[in-house]
């Protein structure tokens, strides 16, 4: 039986920062638009970001969207491609600008100017000291940018698909996307969802990891679906470790309280960033801080019965500072840890957070692939923006703040990208006569598995596996073992099916829809991981220890098809500034 289909200009998959700030322009141009959720639009996890968003607004001293690029570009461990990032930082002060206008509640000078506070990595002068960069609303940023989103976004007639989750995408012959199927959760209904264009903002998939700040519903579905329709993923091996989780939540503490003045303490009361990053100290890059945090554990310096976490100290900073700045803060201590940090110090560990990889795109958020004839192609009708894609801005490290900044900059230009190829494509495109097949397919062995492997347990071993041997520290005898395991996993996980026949509730069925994204995911980081030879960013070899431009300067393309790999070189070329040439990063 064919699937029932509904059509639009665009269908935008997550309700995100990205999603809706791309659709919001898609909207405000008299576009019908989709945007599908997992979860209500004000539930996507950028509501957990918390510390603020990057730009050179310079209302707090001088400042340069100039600084901003470098401090970036040093961040990215040069990996990440300078035309994206140029483009990433010139328009982050009108990008920010633009949502005080729409009414996100920044903090504030007394001279009524967006308040900034410091972040990790960010300087002034290409490096030479501190400098206060992120526009926050105290440490709750990311909730009131998406309050502020969606309602735009409700006054532009945006339609929403709220618990609905997408499956796969659909393409025609010559490799053009359609739209996407997906699955009504409240009902279990499957539908073709036609778009002329097509955006995916489907966040990260840190859940791959048993410890993690992400919440449960960044499975990678968007990575997953691109992945399973040939598309390659990009530099999947980058996984940024936060390196203020708490200790045993893996809740995040955000990077804002060492912006404030808050710093790291081992069992000795020592601030110990000092010996890794004499100039920066606690506001090093975050590869830095974790790597020495995690040293400093390994070393015996940890703190606690089992020397296992180290202490943030922000009692110093006084009760009117935390309340005013830091109250989210406060509350998750002491939920999570049972502290209260204005008297004592939180537990803190680094722990997954963000995905540095992902679909590949180039600044316009395009999605782009392989050429036959060695250049990238323009995937017809396909764009992605935020952390499920690959631009490359954040390459072996992002930097603080630029998630937010990469959400909103990246949302609104793929959203004028798909407004002007809508315009030249107005009509839609034939759907194959087979588009719902593969999902349908996908859908009937999950429901006719009787005695299938368990999904719970398919997806335990697997973030067990991925927190053992591709974590902090990689070592190469756990990445080759590491390999073989999540093949081994991944042909599980074919296998899974609904347990209890006589209580097939959706749920069940969405668990191992996501369980389908989540493989991948995990398959193309680790064995892009195992091919690494080197140390970059977020990617730490102990047989590999230093940075390799001559040989890995680069960017790894992963494809599902037998687990193949590809490469391509990193952009260094900005599209008006002066390059950014590798150096030794020292903070």
């Amino acid at each position: 039986m064919a699937l029932a289909r509904r059509q639009f200009d665009a269908v935008v998959v997550g309700a995100g920062g990205a999603g809706l700030r791309a659709a919001l322009q898609l909207a405000e141009a008299g576009l019908k638009v989709a945007v599908l959720s997992k979860v209500f639009p004000t539930r996507s996890h950028t509501v957990a970001a918390q510390g603020g968003i990057g730009a050179a607004l310079g209302n707090m001293g001088e400042d340069s969207w100039l600084w901003h690029m470098y401090d970036t570009v040093k961040g990215s461990d040069y990996l990440g491609d300078q035309d994206a990032i140029e483009f990433l930082c010139r328009e982050a002060p009108q990008t920010v600008i633009e949502l005080e206008h729409f009414g996100l509640p920044f903090d504030r000078n007394d001279d009524g100017t967006i308040y900034q506070r410091p972040f990790g990595g960010h300087s002034m002068n290409y490096g030479e000291k501190p400098v206060q960069r992120s526009c926050c609303a105290a440490d709750r940023t990311g909730h009131a940018m998406l309050h502020a989103l969606y309602q735009r976004n409700v006054r532009a007639n945006t339609q929403f698909f709220v618990e609905w989750l997408a499956l796969d995408l659909i393409r025609d012959a010559e490799g053009n996307v359609l739209g996407v199927t997906a699955l009504e959760m409240e009902t279990g209904e499957v539908y073709l969802l036609q778009g002329r264009a097509t955006l995916f903002a489907t966040g990260g998939a840190g859940r791959i990891f048993s410890a993690t700040t992400n919440a449960f519903i960044n499975t990678g579905d968007g990575l997953g679906m691109a992945a399973r329709a040939g598309i390659p993923l990009e530099d999947m091996e980058f996984w940024q470790f936060h390196p203020t989780g708490v200790a045993g939540a893996g809740v995040l503490i955000t990077e804002g309280v060492r912006g404030e003045g808050g710093y790291l303490l081992n069992k000795n009361g020592e601030r110990f960033m000092e010996r890794y990053a004499p100039n920066m100290k606690d506001l090093a890059s975050r590869d830095v801080v974790a790597r020495a945090m995690a040293t400093e554990i390994k070393e015996g310096r940890g703190a606690g019965k089992n020397g296992d976490y180290i202490l943030l100290k922000l009692d110093h900073l006084g009760v009117e500072t935390i309340e005013k700045r830091l109250p989210g803060i406060r509350e998750i201590a002491k939920k999570f840890a049972n502290v209260d940090p204005v008297k004592d110090p939180v537990p803190v560990v680094p722990t997954v957070h963000y995905q540095m990889g992902g679909i590949p795109t180039n600044y316009l958020g395009q999605v782009l692939v392989p050429g036959k004839d060695g250049p990238n192609t323009i995937v017809g009708g396909f764009y992605a923006a935020g952390e499920c894609a690959c631009a490359s801005v954040h390459g072996a490290n992002r930097l603080g703040t630029n998630s937010l900044t990469d959400l909103v900059v990246f949302g609104k230009a793929a959203g004028n990208t798909m407004i002007r190829y809508l315009q030249e494509n107005p009509r839609h495109r034939a759907l194959p006569a087979d588009a719902g097949d593969y999902t349908r397919s996908r859908l009937a062995r999950l429901d006719s598995q009787k005695a299938g492997e368990s999904v719970h347990q398919v997806g335990n071993d697997m973030r067990r596996t991925m927190q053992l041997h591709c974590g902090v520290f990689r070592f190469p005898d756990l990445l080759t073992d590491g390999v073989t395991k999540i093949k081994e996993i991944a042909a599980r996980s074919t296998r899974t099916g609904i347990q209890d026949k006589s209580k097939i509730f959706n749920t069940a069925r969405v668990e191992a829809l996501e369980l389908d994204n989540l493989i991948e995911v995990a398959r193309s980081s680790m064995v892009s991981a195992e091919a690494r030879k080197e140390s970059r960013g977020a990617h730490d070899r102990a047989d590999f220890p230093n940075r390799d431009d001559a040989a890995w300067l680069k960017h790894s393309l992963w494809f599902k098809d037998g687990d193949r790999l590809d490469y391509k070189p990193v952009n260094l070329k900005p599209l008006s500034a002066a390059s950014f040439e590798p150096k030794a990063r020292v903070y």
